[in-house]
């Protein structure tokens, strides 16, 4: 039985109020015409911290896998095919959930199979966090509401037509509120996993996989280059 979406749920490995045994379980929703850079950079900042901690005689902090709503091949933007380990369907509980983004947002905003799979992963999962423009599929389905948010600087202004613009956050990274995590562009998405493998396994493994990724990281979330 799934359980709604709530900010109890965020948390430390916790799920449904307890914590869980084993890794966390984390999936990247890919769909046609999602970003390259927005889903292949969390999907290797987890893998990475992953590799990392078994290096290090740990048991597997994470377990992440690529959906599709169908189970089927997508072509991402610029035509590169990607094969998903599973339909989006068929995971089960997970603990995040990841959005990635697009450039085609009206594209993505009209398509019902998957703002179908992120409402039903959303029963599903502790967590929910978007990518760059992945946050206009969160806020399509309700998910932004009276919250802090952020996105690619150069929608910022059109997201914020359709939400609250108090709730905008420019300068930053990323914006983590309760159970909803929102990056801003691009390679943003590799500082917001950061965030997330540092709030799931520890500063420490952030800090760790951040050096062998051989990126910039500031804990804080701010951003390097502020552009409005």
């Amino acid at each position: 039985m799934g359980r709604a979406l709530d900010d109890a749920d965020a948390g430390r490995r916790a799920v449904a109020g307890e914590p869980r045994p084993g890794p966390s379980r984390i999936a990247i929703l890919l769909y046609d015409g999602v970003d390259l850079l927005d889903s292949g950079g969390p999907y290797e900042v987890f893998l990475t911290a992953t590799r990392l901690a078994v290096r290090d005689g740990a048991q597997p902090p994470f377990a992440v896998v690529t959906i599709t709503p169908g189970g089927a091949p997508v072509a991402a933007y610029g035509g590169l095919l990607l094969t998903p380990h599973a339909d989006a369907a068929a995971i089960g509980e997970i603990d995040v959930l990841i959005v990635p983004g697009t450039t085609d947002i009206a594209g993505a905003l009209d398509d019902k199979a998957l703002l179908a799979s992120i409402n039903r992963l959303r029963e599903h999962t502790a967590i929910v966090a978007s990518v760059c423009t992945g946050a206009f599929l969160l806020a399509k389905l309700g998910l932004l509401a009276d919250r802090a948010w952020t996105t690619h600087w150069e929608d910022i202004n059109l997201l914020a037509r359709t939400l609250d613009p108090a709730g905008a956050r420019r300068g930053v990274r990323w914006v983590t509120e309760g159970a909803v995590t929102t990056a801003a562009g691009l390679s943003s998405g590799i500082a917001m996993s950061l965030h997330l493998v540092d709030r799931l396994a520890g500063r420490e493994l952030a800090e760790h996989t951040a050096r062998q990724l051989d990126y910039d990281w500031d804990p804080a979330g701010r951003s390097r280059q502020h552009l409005s």
